[in-house]
């Protein structure tokens, strides 16, 4: 199978390098891991450095038009060039890695469609009380529409197979634990820290959505 870790960017010469050495190559369950970046109309040297740094695949808008435009280029693209599994991750070197095989796993045992990534908001020490506060109810928001028990909505780390039918419903739905960094706890586990200074989460919980079949 082949596996497909898609980056959007936005002006990230600078984090770009440090994202991508941070990304497998091997991957449990793919006989094939490749990266695609998607530049959103970046001004700096992102393509270049991307090319430089062993970028497989590289989607180029010609203007920046936002997040959910080049998300959904890259899916596109990953389509196009047959992924099994597809991976989004940020630019900004804010997600381990190495929690990938945490990630895809849940697919690749057929026990789930989707995997988030779960930051464990309200431990984000930049984060302001208010900013914590609104990410907590756009997330309420959103479980509440899509009958599902998504806790961070809007997570940039997120894996799912192509999506060959638009209009085919989710059907098994997996939550990883937390691949943000410096993160020793995620919800009531223990996790187990990495030995590098970056902590991170080496647990998964799986659930079923009211809608979605029970595994």
């Amino acid at each position: 199978m082949k596996l497909i870790i898609q980056i959007p960017c936005l002006n990230e010469e600078e984090t770009l390098p440090i994202t991508l050495a941070d990304l497998p190559r091997e991957v449990d369950g793919f006989s094939s891991v490749e990266w695609l970046v998607i530049d959103d109309g970046s001004t700096d040297r992102t393509v270049e450095v991307a090319r430089e740094n062993g970028v497989d695949h590289i989607v180029k808008l010609t203007n920046n038009k936002g997040l959910a435009v080049a998300f959904q280029a890259g899916l596109d693209a990953c389509l196009k060039l047959g992924a099994d599994v597809i991976v989004n991750t940020d630019a900004d070197n804010q997600y381990y890695g190495g929690d990938i095989g945490t990630l895809t796993a849940p697919i690749v045992a057929g026990n789930a469609d989707m995997v988030v990534g779960d930051r464990q908001v309200h431990t984000i020490e930049h984060f302001s009380p208010l900013k914590k506060r609104l990410q907590k109810l756009g997330s309420a928001v959103v479980r509440r529409a899509s009958g599902t028990n998504v806790e961070d909505t809007t997570s940039g780390r997120r894996s799912s197979p192509p999506p060959t039918s638009r209009s085919a419903p989710m059907r098994r739905c997996a939550r990883a634990g937390s691949s943000r960094r410096c993160r020793p706890t995620c919800g009531a586990t223990r996790c187990r820290s990495s030995a590098s200074t970056r902590c991170t989460s080496r647990c998964a919980f799986s659930w079923s959505p009211p809608r979605c079949a029970v595994w």
